[in-house]
């Protein structure tokens, strides 16, 4: 997945601007994003502080981690009984 040119704290800044009133539109064109990347930001960063967004990073990170060790216990399992159930 490609890395965003926004950190989630200029992204919550961004969101704060249009809750303070700011149209949507001037808000996406001002910092050269589209509509859809706002409100996808907004579903997902919406009513958020700096600090949820680091802790929600770290908790997706470890979520991809320990789903990669699962599917390699799995694959490890699924040889492991090829093996056994040749011989």
């Amino acid at each position: 997945m490609r890395k965003s040119r926004f950190s989630e704290e200029q992204i919550i800044s961004i969101l704060r601007e249009q809750e303070q009133g700011k149209p949507t539109a001037e808000v996406c064109r001002t910092h050269g994003i589209s509509a859809n990347t706002f409100y996808r930001w907004k579903s997902k960063y919406g009513g958020m502080e700096v600090s949820d967004a680091r802790r929600l990073r770290q908790l997706e990170d470890e979520n991809s981690r320990l789903k990669r060790l699962l599917a390699e216990q799995v694959l490890d399992n699924t040889m492991l009984k090829d093996l056994l159930g040749k011989n």
